[in-house]
């Protein structure tokens, strides 16, 4: 039975120790996107084009 509460005290001091680092690593802008809006200028004028299409859905019939 011991060796359960040794096992529960190791594996919340990994949990801690891995939101420490998943913190360090948001602040210090790892998840920062530096690709995305350098490559969204290329595929903007699609999106628009398809905005622009009517849409079966939206004539309706009297």
């Amino acid at each position: 039975m011991s060796v359960i509460y040794i096992l529960l005290g190791i594996s919340i001091i990994v949990a801690i120790v891995f939101f420490i680092a998943f913190i360090y690593a948001v602040r210090n802008g790892q998840y920062d996107d530096n690709y995305t809006p350098s490559v969204r200028m290329l595929f903007e004028d699609e999106l628009l084009k398809e905005q622009t299409k009517p849409s079966i859905k939206s004539k309706k019939t009297n």
